[in-house]
């Protein structure tokens, strides 16, 4: 019975005499299965949680428009709950990100609208906890309002309205005794009639084999100022992924799909203490695109910033094209390409690699000022290939599109789980007429043409084709070390009539 997925948990649902028998049993391992899998397969859950609740508020200190939704705080009226995201985001600005402590829950029994959360002992519990729904993905079925009670909350009821817009669900506990072991029971009731199955699939998932929907944790703001999250490493890791997603272009076409791993690769190249400075140079200096995969990344397994040697010339290299993207990438939020919040998510990483500082020989430094330039690289190149695309497409033509560069986004499959960004990329294509006069074409496509131009039909006409390609560059970490994984001819540069 231990081995019982979800499938098979439905399946006795199904076939049982008396289902309500088993429904617990089965939500139980349901629900387990699910949270554990969860923390083990977001190592920046915890982190999200702390930049988001960062981000809620101003420099000024007030909660944007923008986030009583992410949080589900339901109207200006709830001023309890605005006032506990409030004083969670203030505190964690004024300690810039450290003083936050968390505790993990038992995983949830949910029986009937009850839910249960078995909490480990921790002195932690003596102060204020705060419970911290995490959604995994939002509700798309337009909204619902609830409320939590429990005598464990303060207050003892207290309420949420969800929305497609909500990240997370906050709940003030009550402070305890640390040194005794916990059980909260929370009643969850739908404030309007008829929406009990939508409270269900929000709490398990409605249907079979369908996700539980939210994760719990116990978050404590403790005025210590020291950094108990995760290592510095990891934060810089989910920063660059957050910073990917706030920056990178949006694609309005369905992006089609591909495995990784169906792709020819050269073999892989370590990156570490002992990597050649020509190769690490030539690295710097590529302008081929790039993803980031940490195929073995997890939150139980312990990153550990890669380390890089570099000479001071090569190192000041890397200083001076960091500086050079950088500029860039203010540019095209100053332009509007890109948004505000990414120019602030770039300044953390700028704290966060130290790089700037006096020791920029540090331990992980220089490996982290080399990921974030790979990542500057990439977005403005991409930013670069989409002015060129719509000039392209806004300039005259009186026989239809020209032989050119056209985009070709493909979405990144094989390596969902453990990849850090971006999961789409633009491969290029080459479409367009190969009529005369052309540039870039040889004398055999000319050939070709005038002999089609004759009439014989049996002879096929110039195509439009890829002359050059860059590789898509992909830089792994897992428990074996850093790599760089190249996949030669992946995308196109460059086209012609052939």
């Amino acid at each position: 019975y231990l081995s019982v997925n979800k499938t098979h948990c439905f399946s006795i649902l199904f076939c049982c005499k008396s289902p309500s028998k088993f429904y617990k049993v089965c939500i139980y391992l349901h629900y387990i299965y699910i949270t554990s899998a969860a923390h083990r397969d977001a190592p920046c859950f915890v982190d999200d949680l702390v930049a988001a609740l960062h981000d809620a508020t101003g420099k000024d200190g007030e909660l944007l428009a923008s986030s009583p939704a992410s949080f589900g705080i339901c109207s200006e009226s709830d001023s309890s709950s605005r006032l506990v995201l409030s004083e969670l985001s203030v505190g964690i600005r004024r300690n810039d990100r450290r003083g936050v402590e968390v505790l993990d829950p038992a995983a949830g029994i949910v029986e009937s609208i009850m839910v249960t959360f078995d909490l480990p002992q921790s002195q932690l519990l003596k102060l204020k906890p705060v419970l911290v729904l995490a959604f995994k993905s939002p509700l798309t079925d337009g909204e619902l309002d609830i409320i939590f009670s429990s005598q464990s909350l303060q207050p003892n009821t207290q309420s949420a309205c969800i929305s497609g817009r909500t990240l997370y669900i906050l709940l003030t506990g009550k402070s305890s005794e640390g040194n005794v072991e916990q059980k909260w029971n929370i009643s969850v009731q739908a404030k309007s009639p008829g929406t009990r199955q939508s409270l269900k699939d929000v709490l398990i998932g409605g249907k079979s084999g369908s996700d539980v929907r939210l994760t719990p944790l116990l978050l404590f703001s403790a005025e210590t100022g020291t950094d108990t999250r995760q290592t510095a490493s990891l934060s810089f890791l989910c920063e660059l992924r957050r910073f990917l997603d706030a920056s990178l272009p949006q694609q309005h076409a369905e992006p089609l799909l591909l495995r990784l791993d169906s792709l020819q690769s050269l073999p892989p190249l370590a990156l570490g203490l002992s990597t050649s400075e020509t190769l690490l140079a030539e690295i710097i200096n590529s302008s081929a695109p790039t993803i980031f995969s940490f195929s073995s990344w997890s939150s139980s397994f312990p990153v550990r910033p890669g380390q890089l040697a570099l000479s001071p010339a090569l190192l000041g290299e890397l200083g001076q094209r960091l500086e050079m993207n950088e500029r860039q990438m203010r540019e095209l939020v100053r332009q509007g390409m890109v948004p505000q919040r990414a120019s602030e998510k770039l300044e953390r990483l700028r704290q966060l690699s130290a790089f700037q500082k006096q020791d920029s020989s540090a331990e992980g430094t220089q490996y982290c000022a080399f990921l974030l330039l790979k990542a500057l690289q990439m977005l403005t190149r991409a930013y670069s290939i989409q002015r060129k695309l719509r000039a392209a497409r806004a300039g005259p033509s009186t026989r239809g599109p020209t032989c050119g560069l056209g985009s070709l986004t493909v979405f990144l499959t094989d390596l969902v789980s453990g990849l850090l960004g971006p999961q789409s990329t633009d491969l290029n294509n080459c479409r367009g007429s190969c009529a005369i006069p052309l540039n870039n074409i040889n004398n055999h496509a000319v050939l070709l043409t005038y002999h089609i131009e004759r009439g014989n039909v049996n002879e096929r006409g110039p195509c439009c084709v890829p002359l050059a390609y860059d590789p898509l560059e992909v830089i792994v970490l897992n428990d074996e070390g850093s790599f760089l994984t190249s996949k030669p001819d992946m995308v196109a540069k460059e086209c012609g009539c052939r």
